[in-house]
This record gives structure tokens, sequence and C-alpha cells, in this order.
């Protein structure tokens, strides 16, 4: 089920990364007093009375000209307007009302999107209380006083969030069975190129700009009788005045259509190779269990010979070394060379990703497993593996009871990973453990 996402706007230093990190529950965003600080990973997902929401942090483009704070407001609110179902717009207190608070309001109110006003920084009720009746001028709702650094107030600001969470439309996704497939890579890459190579119309505006898709946009295609949605992620519109590339922004993106997808094909451009950013990305579709499919696009303009494409995938897989399990395949999206390829890897990805083991099966394997090679020992204590059981699936997650769980090592556990995917191939998909010792629910 696609979850609601939650996006933080407001100017520099007035609290958004200590906001993010109190509601994340963990230091995720590096906070600084310097204004404009920015950070690698700008989302969390999170939970509040068993409610599950995508918080993203937007804070941190930094315009050319530091005084020029609207720009920067007007490019938060942006990301925020089209992305969020949900606003927190954060002001502070110590500050006051400013001009450009009233401005973005402005740009708020005509999104038609829920917004909830935080007033930051009030550590005291006594000293600051009457200083937030000045932010009700603002026209949207309650001011909701909160200090992020104290921790005060956070109850009632999400209580305010998640008022909002029953009108967003989160279950047609959850009634339909459909494939969802999530492409997702740098911006000019050629995501739009595929999915409109694989559809035979320009749905999706095309150009050599990088970042000229402006929203994330589903299309089915039909394969064989069966029906696929594509979610296309997009880029932003370069904006002249934004110094920061708007790579990193795609990634607030890439987290919504990735937590949507059943499957992620990340394209790589084929002339450039992974970059950080592609592993970044990455990253977001291994840390959420996806299917993992790997398509390096413009295949076509690389000279090769019969070792081009062992080293090309070899390069990969050591970039990406944390998701050895990934398929690849060599596209063009200008001259649909392979893309029909897609389909069927598609296809073997959902098939490992929702297959189940037979418990006994599986503990035949587990059991050989430990007889080829002895399980770890620590000060006399040597792990004992006592049973395995698969609990769920998307990703395949196993639940290996043992007596002492201190005494599995990654790299031992990598090893019962390893003989897994011998024995049953889960090709595409990550495979996720949890460790219990006799006695601890399984769940």
């Amino acid at each position: 089920m696609s979850k609601p996402i939650v996006a933080i706007i407001g100017r520099p230093n007035v609290g958004k990364s200590t906001l993010f990190n109190a509601i994340a529950g963990e230091p995720i965003s590096i906070v600084k007093d310097t204004p404009g600080v920015t950070r690698d990973r700008i989302y969390a997902d999170c939970t509040w009375l068993n409610m599950n929401f995508t918080l993203i942090d937007t804070g941190g483009i930094e315009p050319d000209s530091s005084d020029i704070i609207l720009s920067q407001m007007r490019e938060q609110a942006e990301i925020a307007i089209e992305t969020a179902d949900v606003i927190v717009f954060i002001t502070d207190v110590r500050q006051g009302l400013v001009d450009s608070d009233s401005k973005v309001c402005d740009m708020l109110r005509k999104s038609r999107k829920p917004v909830v006003l935080a007033v930051n920084k009030v550590d005291s009720m006594a000293k600051f209380g009457n200083d937030v009746y000045e932010f009700y001028n603002l026209g949207i709702g309650d001011p909701i006083p909160v200090s992020a650094a104290s921790r005060l107030g956070i109850g009632d600001l999400l209580e305010a969030v998640a008022a909002h969470f029953k009108n967003v439309n989160t279950e047609d996704e959850e009634d339909d069975d459909r494939p969802r497939i999530a492409i997702v890579g740098k911006p000019n890459v050629g995501k739009s190129s595929i999915i409109n190579r694989l559809t035979g119309q320009n749905r999706v505006i095309v150009s050599d700009i990088a970042g000229t898709t402006r929203d994330a946009i589903d299309t089915v295609v039909v394969n064989n009788k069966q029906e696929y949605v594509f979610i296309d992620t997009a880029g932003l519109r370069r904006k002249s005045k934004v110094k920061e590339d708007i790579e990193r922004y795609s990634i607030i993106r890439t987290v919504t259509a990735v937590d949507r997808a059943d499957v992620v094909i990340l394209v790589i451009d084929a002339n450039e190779g992974v970059t950080e950013q592609d592993a970044k990305i990455a990253g977001i579709a291994h840390d959420k269990g996806k299917g993992i499919i790997v398509a390096v696009n413009k295949w076509d303009l690389i000279e090769k010979d019969n070792k081009t494409i062992y080293e090309y995938t070899n390069d990969i897989k050591r970039i990406l070394s944390f998701m050895p399990y990934a398929e690849f395949v060599f596209i063009s999206a200008l001259s649909g060379q392979r893309l029909q390829k897609l389909f069927e890897m598609i296809d073997i990805v959902r098939e490992n990703q929702t297959l189940r083991i037979q418990t006994g099966v599986l503990n035949e394997i587990i059991s050989e497993a430990t007889v080829m090679q002895q399980p770890p020992s620590d000060k006399g204590k040597r792990l004992k593996i006592f049973y395995t059981t698969q609990v769920a699936v998307k990703p395949p997650t196993f639940v290996i009871f043992v007596n002492i769980k201190q005494l599995m090592h990654f790299s031992y556990q990598r090893y019962l990973e390893n003989k897994i995917r011998e024995a049953f191939g889960f090709k595409g998909t990550s495979i996720r453990f949890i460790i219990r010792e006799r006695g601890e629910d399984a769940k």
C-alpha cells in the first residue's frame, strides 16, 4: 500500500532538520546552525500510533545569492506541493513572522493541499506562548507550538498531520494486483524514452535537457495480455538560480515511486557508468526490499568487443556490491534493443519475490549448509541453528531460531543466504533474515 507523504518546508535555519530528526526518532539529517546546510538522506519511513508515512525534509536548496530567500522557499514549496499529501510548514517563534513566510503561504493555499503550521523553538510556553498568536495572521489554521530540539509538542503536531491521512487515497493500489514497476535513475538517462518506446506513444515529454519530466506519471503497458503499470519518476526543471544540482531532489520522487512499486528498474547511462547518485537510488530500492533490475541504457552508443558486456557487468556489480542479486539488461531505448527482455525479467523477479519455500525443504538446505561449514563460536560457545521458517514474501523473509543470536555473524548469515539462493534462485530480489532465540515471537 502506498504510504502518505509528509513534507517539511520552511526558511533556512528554522529547525526543519531538527524537527525531521525528532519525528524520525534518529539523527538522519545533519543539523548545523549554518542556513542551507545540505544532507544526503532527506527521507525517512515513520510510524506514529500504528500509522505509517514517509517524511521528507525539503531543506538545503541554496540560491546563488544568500539573500534571495524567496527563490529558495518557492523551490521548496513547489517540491512539497507536487509530491506531498500533507505539508508541515515550519516557522520560528524567535524570528517572528517574516514577509517570505506570508508569500509561501499564498502558494500553499493555492495548492489546496492540507497544511499544518508548526511554530518552532517554543521551549517555554510561559516565555513564548503569546508570540505564537502572531502566526494566526498567516491564515492557514491554528499554529501548533513545538520545540524540535526539546521534543515538545511533537505529539500534537503529528495528531494534526495524521488527521489528514484519512483523505489520502491509498487503498486503490492494494486491490490492484497488476505488476507495478518504478523506472528510476538520474535525470536524462532515458527513463521517459523507455516508457515511450514500450507504449509506442509520446506520453512523457522527452528532451536532452536533464530534468524535463515534471511529474510522476503512471503508464499502463500491455504485453502478452498482461497489464504492467510503469511509474516514471520525474526530475525537476533546472533553475538558473539554484546552485545545487537537481539530481538530489529527484530522490524525493524516487522514494515515492519505489514505495508504490513491486519491481524497480534502475536505469544507468552506459556512457557515464554507475555514479554515486545511481548507488544512492539503488540503495533506496534495496532498503525497501524491492525487486531490482539494472537496465544499462544507450548501449548502442558504446564501442564493443566480445568482452565488453562482461567487463561492464562486473564493474556495476563491484560498485553495487550491496545487492549482488540484481538482474542486468543492456538496452537502447532509442532503437528498442532488448526492451522486450524487460518484461521477461519483470515476470521472473516478481515470481521470485513471491516465492514460498516449504519449511521441511528449507531446513534440509540449512542443515546441509551447517555440515559443510560449521557455525561460528565465541568463548567456547558455538552457534546452534534449531529451525528455519519463511514468514513473509515481497521480499522473502526467513526467521532462523538459534541458541544465542549474538553468535550469528554477518558473514555466516551471508553464507546461509548464498546457500538458499543456490537452491532456490531468488534472482532479482533481496532476502531478509530475522534471527530469534527459542521462546521469542517469530514475528
